[in-house]
């Protein structure tokens, strides 16, 4: 049944795009500080954090009004001056697709940017009814909704990050890369937070790995003797460890930690991200925490699910970095050994480093 309704949606989605084809435009907008941009990017926390390089180029270059539409998932990525004038919140559902449409007309956009990397036919079909004489995206099987579209480029080569600033030259804008990096701020109680703990449980005079379990699905679940044999041959150096997990996943923690490791776990998202921002090293199987430790550049170790995909693993941007990958769809048949033989120089490399 699901996949009968999925055929139907790209079948309508595929009229709808007929006969919503926009004109290509050559002229490029004259953008000033009276200027105003909405960027969407809906679903996920990872695939907000990847669009915040290119929002930030903008508002920087421009000093304009922006606006992003977010969603119920991610919005408070984007709640940051230094990002977005304001955040609207996308709810499902038709009523909501009209008021949201509705709303955004009388805001009377400038320039429209799609920030998604694939289709989304959601997003297609609110592009297609906000009324504004630019519309930003890349060149995918939805094209014709926009005035202006930039060459995806290979996907198997070049990290989402890159991806996303292609639509800079939309913009008629240079971007260095080097000087770019994923944006995420969090509140200070936050930081209040995380450095709390980090002081009452004596965290702070050796270097800090912090070891998440979490990602999600179990699927991404590495496995409770798994991680009880990497904490046993990290205590063999004179550093300090710390279990970081989601609350649903805090009786594995305590398994794994047996009494002896510190857990950090916060129903809050951006407390969970101040911690990340105070380790220095962090092991883990999830894309979107690897973002956060990308924005403060703590070097990542990661295991990864790459499943019937070709396309470049979401790996930290700017972080120093190195993974195991598994083609399979759990990191069930990733073992110890195999973890080990690429975990430890890359761990000693940069523990080492630190001393010198």
């Amino acid at each position: 049944m699901k996949k009968l309704e999925l055929v139907i949606r790209k079948l309508l989605l595929t009229i709808f795009l007929f006969f919503c084809r926009r004109s290509r435009s050559s002229d490029v907008p004259v953008i000033s500080q009276n200027s105003r941009i909405l960027f969407i990017r809906l679903n996920r926390i990872g695939d907000a954090l990847v669009a915040t390089p290119l929002i930030k180029a903008v508002k920087d270059k421009f000093n304009c009004q922006v606006h992003v539409l977010a969603s119920t998932n991610n919005h408070f990525i984007f709640n940051n001056s230094t990002l977005a004038d304001e955040v609207i919140v996308f709810q499902k559902g038709v009523k909501n697709f009209i008021s949201t449409v509705t709303k955004l007309n009388r805001l009377n956009y400038d320039v429209v940017v799609d920030l998604h990397d694939d289709v989304s036919s959601t997003v297609s079909y609110l592009i297609a009814f906000i009324e504004s004489r630019y519309k930003f995206g890349l060149n995918k099987s939805n094209h014709k909704i926009f005035t202006h579209v930039v060459e995806r480029i290979d996907s198997t080569k070049f990290h989402v990050v890159e991806r996303l600033l292609e639509l800079s030259k939309s913009f008629s804008m240079a971007i260095d890369n080097s000087k770019t990096n994923i944006v995420y701020r969090f509140q200070p109680e936050s930081e209040f937070v995380a450095k709390s703990f980090i002081e009452n449980n004596s965290l702070s005079k050796k270097f800090l790995i912090g070891i998440n379990i979490s990602a999600g699905s179990m699927a991404r679940f590495w496995g409770i003797e798994k991680y009880k044999q990497l904490i046993s041959q990290l205590s063999r150096y004179d550093i300090n460890l710390l279990l970081l997990c989601d609350e649903n996943d805090l009786k594995d923690a305590q398994l794994i930690s047996n009494g002896s490791t510190s857990i950090y776990f916060q129903k809050k998202y951006d407390s969970f991200c101040a911690m990340i921002a105070n380790l220095d090293l962090l092991i883990t199987p999830d894309t979107s925490i690897v973002h956060i430790a990308s924005a403060y550049e703590v070097p990542v170790f990661g295991l990864y699910v790459k499943y019937k995909t070709v396309d470049k693993i979401w790996s930290p941007y700017k972080s120093d970095f190195d993974c195991v990958v598994t083609e399979d769809s759990t990191l069930n048949n990733i073992s110890f050994e195999t973890v080990k033989q690429k975990f430890i120089p890359f761990f000693e490399k940069i523990y080492y480093g630190s001393k010198n």
